[in-house]
């Protein structure tokens, strides 16, 4: 081979013959006729009657080997408007979403959809012909699966898989349903019962359990819960290879429960550290020596039992040190572990391939030196190894890892932490990042992915990346984003354009290393030390909050601008906490007790009641639908109150003592006044109480004092609406006539 940068550009060249082994299995997924007829029916779900006006084909040996790749065309005759050839089910569907979005002005979302479709149905001019950059379009993250799915029915998850098809996803994990799996190998193994519940976490917390960082809390699973999710992963898991997405299966990462411990006392198993601010009660999970003969059977054991209950498309997800350091940094010692994960893959599945989180690198970088990172990646033969480059869009790993040391990447854009509200997006940074990637020395990038630890926020970042996922070159965002207001709300109009404009330029283009975790003293415990700094001009959303208001009277009907005009007003109000918490600070510091009371009268008796009033007057943004719908899955009253607990839990305290507080926070009408607002008015009665009586404020007292309130609030059995009420047009506007004035003073002046 030729010296200079030949080898390099061969090991590219190389990559998709590195991976034929199981991806010629994986691809191959559902024959063309069953994903045929599965893409039929989601038209049929999608667009009822009209369906009939569309065809819709597979043809596998459209991809010639390589990605997926979609035709559009009018045939001759007045009954069929659009055909579409396509080489996937997932491909299908993406080619038909192209035709509702790019002619018939259509729009799909997590918050609502917009299908007015015209009579008759256009026809195209010319045939379209579109094929995938890269083999994968990638979606979920390993949190999400608690953030967001924790309470799904099949009829949420069958609403969801739709939209994975028409954005053309076709790699995602289904983890659903693996505690099962997990509980038959424990008992063969000999532990009892006690052992097991004591291992698993709640339902809202499985995520944390399954990598190892959790166990016990908010537990144990009942057997109902087992049984209802069984039932759930079968139907899951068929839908979406009927489809042609690969599924992607839990592995066995290296984690035991203590009671493996009792029945093989001589297993060589080490105890890792707490996990986030979690002591030994809950953490400090067992982890197997790579060497000790019982990872082997223990891995082995699991994946079959897990294939035999729901088959296999060969990939296998699995990570060892999330968020926890492992016990040595020497590069052989790193190298067994990765290769002891692998080995119990093949030993179960000689066609294995692993899929891995690339968070570890990026969230411990102190550890991850280019030598560990090596030794973990090359651990597992070339090729049969996929990361994810989970924090692309604002910490790549790719970059200093010489692409992953040769392994393939998915270029993953994370966006969102905890399932938090909160309007942002990093649009340049996605715009640009997976073509720089793939143009990258040596790239072994594979594909693009969406990896938001929770969903159903920030629907046009989504729509842009899945939109991204297909192309080989950047989009005019300005003009993009002008079009995706007219489909998101079925009609054009100059003000909502506007307002998407000047959302863009601000709020969804933060640069550099942007970390989307919601910071507003809305959604924190309240102290003398908050962060109010913002990455974009507070003006240009009150601006596009006074244009959207402008755009109600045309677009008040559509239910998707209800959702916007909930979410930026709702924006605008967490800038005006952020000015009023800088009043009550100011006002304290200087002794001035009438502007304390003035301030904090404000925020407490008017803004936080008036969002909360808001907020309920939409279903997306209600409390008792989070809380419901967990009630919902329970068969019992015992089971009822264990799973309310869970859903209150996670978006309060995240733990027993506020171990991972307000990590998950949302703003959902009824929170906002009985958990955020009491706790700014136990805040704001704090200092007043200071200024009155001349002793110092003490955080320390304030935070053991407002901890009861926050548990109150976890425990408290109140039952909130699951219905909204309100007229949110109305809402907003009395909002905007009240607040809108000085808003827009206070952020033109600049902080104080």
């Amino acid at each position: 081979m030729a010296a200079g940068p030949g080898p390099r550009l061969g090991l590219a060249l190389l990559l998709p013959l590195l991976l034929p082994l199981p991806l010629a299995a994986a691809r191959a997924g559902a024959g063309d006729a069953r994903q045929e007829a599965a893409v039929r029916a989601l038209a049929r779900r999608l667009l009822g009657p009209r369906a009939a006006a569309v065809a819709l084909s597979v043809e596998a040996a459209l991809a010639a080997g390589g990605p997926d790749t979609y035709q559009l065309r009018s045939p001759p005759g007045a009954a069929v408007a659009v055909a579409v050839r396509a080489s996937s089910g997932v491909a299908a569907a993406a080619g038909l979403y192209r035709y509702l979005r790019d002619f018939c002005g259509c729009h799909l979302s997590w918050s609502g959809a917009q299908l007015r479709l015209p009579d008759p149905l256009p026809r195209l001019r010319a045939e379209i012909r579109a094929s995938a950059p890269g083999r994968y379009r990638y979606y979920q993250n390993a949190c999400t699966q608690s953030y967001s799915y924790a309470w799904w029915d099949w009829a949420r998850w069958e609403r969801e898989i739709d939209w994975m098809a028409l954005s053309g996803i076709n790699l995602a994990p289904a983890f659903v349903g693996q505690e099962v799996a997990w509980q038959r190998v424990y008992r063969s193994l000999g532990l009892n019962q006690s052992e097991i519940d004591a291992y698993f976490t709640g339902p809202a917390f499985l995520a944390w359990n399954r990598m190892g960082n959790l166990h016990g809390w908010a537990g144990p699973l009942p057997p109902a819960w087992h049984l209802k999710q069984l039932y759930l992963q079968y139907r899951i898991v068929e839908r979406m290879r009927s489809l042609g997405m690969i599924t992607v299966l839990p592995a066995f990462a290296g984690h035991v429960p203590q009671g493996v411990l009792r029945v093989f006392p001589r297993v060589n198993a080490t105890r890792l550290g707490g996990w986030s601010h979690f002591d030994c009660t809950y953490s400090c999970t067992y982890l197997l020596d790579p060497e000790d003969p019982m990872f082997q059977v223990i891995g082995t054991l699991f994946l079959k039992e897990l294939v035999k209950e729901f088959g296999t498309d060969h990939i296998y997800s699995a990570d060892t040190f999330n968020e926890m350091t492992p016990l040595s940094s020497d590069p052989a010692y790193l190298s067994r572990v990765s290769n002891a994960v692998f080995r119990s893959m093949t030993g179960a599945d000689p066609e294995a391939l692993w899929l891995m989180q690339g968070w570890l690198f990026q969230h411990q970088p102190d550890f991850w030196q280019p030598a560990q990172v090596r030794a973990l990646l090359r651990g597992v033969p070339l090729g049969r190894m996929i990361v994810l480059d989970l924090f692309a869009e604002s910490k790549p790993v790719y970059q200093w890892t010489e692409s992953f040391y040769g392994q393939p990447f998915i270029w993953c854009m994370l966006h969102n932490f905890g399932g938090n509200h909160g309007l942002f997006g990093t649009v340049e940074a996605i715009n640009h990042g997976p073509f720089v990637a793939r143009s990258f020395p040596n790239s072994t990038m594979v594909g693009t992915g969406l990896v938001p630890e929770g969903i159903e926020q920030n629907d046009m970042v989504y729509e842009l990346m899945n939109e991204l996922g297909w192309r080989h070159e950047p989009l005019d965002l300005p003009s993009w984003v002008t079009r995706y207001a007219e489909r998101r709300y079925g009609a054009p109009n100059a003000a909502a354009a506007s307002a998407w404009r000047l959302l863009l330029r601000s709020v969804y283009n933060c640069t550099g290393v942007c970390v989307n975790h919601n910071r507003s003293p809305l959604v924190r415990r309240p102290s003398l030390r908050m962060d109010t700094e913002l990455w974009y001009n507070a003006s240009d959303v009150y601006e596009a909050w006074r244009l959207l208001l402008s755009a109600g009277a045309e677009l008040g009907s559509s239910p998707t601008f209800r959702y916007d005009l909930v979410d930026v007003t709702r924006q605008a109000a967490q800038q005006l906490v952020s000015d009023y918490y800088l009043s009550i600070r100011r006002a304290f510091q200087s002794h001035a007790l009438p502007e304390l009371l003035t301030a904090g009268g404000v925020l407490v008796y008017d803004l936080l009641p008036e969002l909360d009033s808001l907020l309920s007057s939409h279903s997306l943004f209600l409390l008792g639908r989070w809380l419901e719908s967990a009630r919902a899955v329970a068969t019992s009253d015992r089971e009822a109150e264990q799973y309310e607990l869970n859903a209150r839990n996670q978006v309060t305290l995240w733990g027993p003592s506020g171990n991972i507080l307000d990590y998950a926070n949302k703003q959902l009408g009824g929170l906002v006044l009985d958990y955020y607002g009491v706790r700014w008015s136990l805040f704001v009665s704090a200092l007043v109480e200071s200024l009155n009586s001349g002793t110092p404020f003490h955080q320390d007292q304030f935070n053991q004092a407002v901890f009861q309130v926050e548990r109150g609030f976890v425990y408290n059995k109140k039952r909130y609406p699951a219905v909204p009420a309100g007229d949110t047009l109305e809402i907003s506007r009395k909002l905007f006539l009240k607040y809108y004035p000085s808003a827009l003073r206070r952020s033109r002046a600049g902080p104080a």
